[in-house]
């Protein structure tokens, strides 16, 4: 782990609820940084360097992480409601348990991500590449997944219930016992039974 602490503290406590203004990181090199539990709620990361970070239950609402690189980074049971990750890199990051409502992963790489358990409902996830992802027990309600690539991707007892699947790609998607109530499916019908069940 490389030496962040004056990084560290300095983020920690430049926090708009202390200092009244949004602090701007943005393009900074904050690879493998520990940042677990920080409150850094509106900051802006635009565009930085936040590759195997660890990033653990951090409160990241509201914040900037536009085309921000997380590859490889722990974001498990983080609060990143209503950020924006357009063209964000997170191959391989771990998203499990996080709390993702309203989130903006427009153009997102999302490849290799661990969605597991996490909330990611109203989520805008417009052609967002999330091959191979795992979103297992996930919540994606009214999320939208319009031309998104899920191939491979894991939703085994995922809820996708009023989600927009439009032209989306399922290619070897895994959707088991997952909730498709009111789902637009890839060609544009809405799938109305409740459950479906895919071997």
């Amino acid at each position: 782990m490389r030496n962040f602490a004056g990084v560290q503290e300095l983020i920690s406590n430049q926090t708009p609820e202390k200092s009244g203004q949004q602090q701007d990181f943005s393009g900074r090199d904050l690879r493998g940084i520990d940042l677990s539990g920080a409150k850094l709620r509106g900051i802006n990361l635009r565009g930085a360097n936040l590759a195997g970070a660890k990033l653990t239950g951090a409160d990241l609402s509201e914040a900037d992480l536009t085309q921000v690189n997380l590859s490889n980074a722990d974001l498990s049971y983080a609060n990143l409601c209503e950020s924006c990750l357009w063209r964000s890199q997170c191959t391989n990051s771990n998203f499990w348990g996080a709390s993702l409502c309203g989130v903006d992963f427009t153009e997102a790489d999302l490849s290799y991500a661990q969605f597991i358990e996490a909330s990611l409902i109203e989520a805008k996830l417009i052609k967002a590449n999330l091959q191979a992802a795992s979103l297992s027990g996930a919540i994606l309600l009214e999320a939208n997944l319009t031309e998104a690539n899920l191939h491979s991707a894991d939703l085994t007892w995922t809820n996708l219930t009023k989600a927009n699947l439009l032209n989306a790609n399922l290619w070897e998607t895994k959707i088991i016992y997952s909730k498709l109530r009111h789902t637009i499916m890839p060609e544009g019908t809405i799938y109305k039974p409740e459950i479906m069940i895919i071997h």
